[in-house]
């Protein structure tokens, strides 16, 4: 599913409310899915989601939380198969085992004959028929949650009060929310809080004394822009497309002439630079980003003291 999301999600206006009453569909579902019977299975299963539709930093959490755990345990990616989402799942097989199909219980099932320790699933908290032995809720910290309102009238999959079923809450990005903080202080399960930064890690592949033209296609494109700002990109012109945008030969021939005339040279993200095709990846380049998590000790042993405890005490 593509995304451009309105404006109307960030702030409460009079579209917003026009709508709140549909909320109820949103909210009837969510229900419906709570109530739903639960399968364990024999794997540890770590399911790294939102209830904030798009932008969260969940992809960029799953390969972190990968690379913390595949020291020690047999670890596998599942991310369910969308035909417009393979940027992200190609993203995730470049740091690990993937397996993808349209219902993540089948790729369970395969992760336990395969005889894997641990799956990272990338999305799923909303899939309430799979009982997740660690759930994590992603946010970024400056969108938080928008207006605060359910689907379609705000950006929220759930109501806020789903955060309590949550084992633990990550605050993506720098900007400080206090909105968010002080929701989450609510909060009455008290799940662990965790913050990370986005870090570049290929920082030498650029000239950042060169002017630059940027793209992308992303849930949180301002994200994306306020990391560039702050290691001094010189950014002049920026295209922003839809979430998952596949991007076609005549837009990219688009914006190599614009930067060809003005002397700049092409950025955009790794998730994008994935949906180009060989051709159109020719004098472009990719800044890669992972997810500094703050805290990292207090972090693994979070992680390692539940899949320990399952795995050899049970």
């Amino acid at each position: 599913m593509q995304i451009n999301k309105p404006i109307y999600w960030s702030k409460k206006n009079i579209i917003a409310f026009i709508l709140f009453p549909f909320t109820i569909i949103t909210f009837i579902i969510n229900l419906i899915k709570k109530n739903s019977s639960k399968k364990k299975y024999s794997l540890k299963t770590i399911c790294v989601g939102n209830i904030y539709i798009g932008g969260t930093g969940k992809t960029s959490l799953c390969i972190s939380i990968n690379k913390i755990l595949n020291k020690k345990y047999k670890t596998v990616f599942i991310k369910k198969n969308y035909s417009n989402q393979l940027d992200e799942q190609n993203l995730l097989r470049s740091h690990g085992k993937l397996l993808s199909n349209q219902k993540r219980k089948v790729s369970l099932k395969i992760a336990e004959k395969k005889a894997f320790d641990v799956a990272v699933l990338d999305d799923g908290l909303q899939d309430k028929s799979i009982n997740y032995d660690i759930s994590i809720a992603c946010f970024n910290s400056s969108s938080g949650i928008g207006n605060g309102y359910l689907l379609p009238a705000g950006p929220l999959r759930e109501n806020i009060s789903a955060l309590n079923n949550y084992d633990a809450i990550f605050l993506n990005g720098e900007k400080k929310n206090k909105k968010l903080n002080l929701i989450l202080k609510k909060i009455k399960s008290k799940p662990k809080i965790f913050k990370a930064i986005y870090t570049p890690t290929n920082l030498k592949n650029f000239n950042r004394n060169k002017n630059f033209l940027f793209f992308c296609g992303i849930g949180n494109p301002d994200e994306f822009k306020r990391t560039l700002n702050k290691y001094k990109f010189k950014l002049r012109e920026e295209f922003i497309f839809p979430d998952h945008h596949n991007y076609s030969n005549a837009e990219v021939e688009k914006i190599k002439k614009i930067a060809k005339n003005k002397k700049l040279e092409i950025i955009t993200t790794e998730k994008d630079y994935y949906r180009l095709n060989n051709k159109n990846k020719k004098n472009i380049k990719c800044l890669k980003i992972i997810l500094k998590i703050k805290n990292i000790k207090s972090f693994s042993k979070f992680l390692n003291k539940k899949i320990w405890k399952k795995l050899f005490i049970l």
